[in-house]
């Protein structure tokens, strides 16, 4: 299959995926948005081909039976994940919605969730593997700039420059010897979990810098609904300098003047 054919595929694919998803969900998405949305599967398609044509396994759900919390409670960890065989290498990769930028700002909250699929892998399955990444769907922001640029001066290039820079693919370490922490890690979630212990992060945690200058509360906190009624945020905002000018302002946050215009023509397409 040429790149044409594969094209055509992927377009009628999305399509057919996006009505399924549109009819089971009840939620649209406005023209352009979803015309990025396109555009964003064809470039994995050009930056990742060779991982797609040698996945062996796809959507395989793993399963880790049997384990227990501090407190005692029985739970169990699912996953799924594609694994890829290429030569000699077999390689586990995960999906997520993240941009890869943030992804590697932030490996760390991954190693657990990665090397845990890797030890079912190896110990239930007895195949080893030669390493596990991350596929980052997310847009980066210096992808984001460059299709900005490309369509303001008409210059191809400068799109196709940004495509050859960009990584999406994030390996993570496999590190058998932290199995047992990574384990009781989840437990402890687990625990957290079912005695109904929420806690919002720290003011200290929400000022941090997650991603090059955005702070955690820019890029986590202002697309969480509960920062309504979070007390961290209410001090974050009240800390502000802007709090003395327009205080409200971090209630009705909603993003940016274009997000805010593809939410309200989403939802008129919904009406009609």
């Amino acid at each position: 299959m040429n790149n044409n054919e594969m094209f055509q595929f992927i377009e009628e694919s999305f399509e057919e995926n996006y009505e399924l998803l549109r009819l089971e969900g009840g939620h649209s998405l406005s023209p352009q948005v979803k015309k990025l949305a396109l555009e964003q599967v064809k470039n994995y398609w050009k930056k990742l081909r060779h991982v797609a044509e040698n996945v062996s396994d796809t959507e395989v759900r793993l399963t880790l039976p049997q384990q227990s919390t501090p407190s005692g409670r029985p739970y169990t960890i699912q996953g799924v994940v594609d694994v890829v065989k290429e030569d000699d290498r077999t390689v586990m990769y995960d999906i997520k919605t993240q941009d890869a930028d943030f992804v590697r700002s932030n490996k760390k909250d991954y190693e657990g969730q990665l090397n845990i699929y890797a030890h079912v892998w190896q110990s239930v399955r007895e195949q080893e593997l030669d390493g596990t990444s991350i596929l980052a769907t997310g847009e980066t922001q210096g992808l984001r700039r460059a299709k900005q640029r490309s369509f303001l001066t008409n210059n191809d290039n400068l799109l196709e420059e940004a495509l050859e820079e960009w990584e999406p693919e994030v390996p993570i370490d496999i590190a058998d010897e932290r199995i047992e922490g990574y384990l009781e890690s989840f437990g402890v979630v687990v625990d957290k979990i079912e005695e109904h212990c929420f806690e919002a992060p720290s003011i200290e945690k929400i000022n941090s810098k997650i991603l090059g200058n955005k702070t955690f509360a820019v890029h986590v906190c202002r697309n969480c609904d509960a920062r309504f009624s979070c007390d961290t945020y209410k001090e974050y905002a009240f800390n502000s300098s802007r709090v003395s000018n327009d205080f409200l302002s971090f209630y009705e946050d909603y993003g940016t003047e274009q997000e805010r215009v593809e939410q309200i023509e989403t939802t008129l397409e919904e009406e009609v």
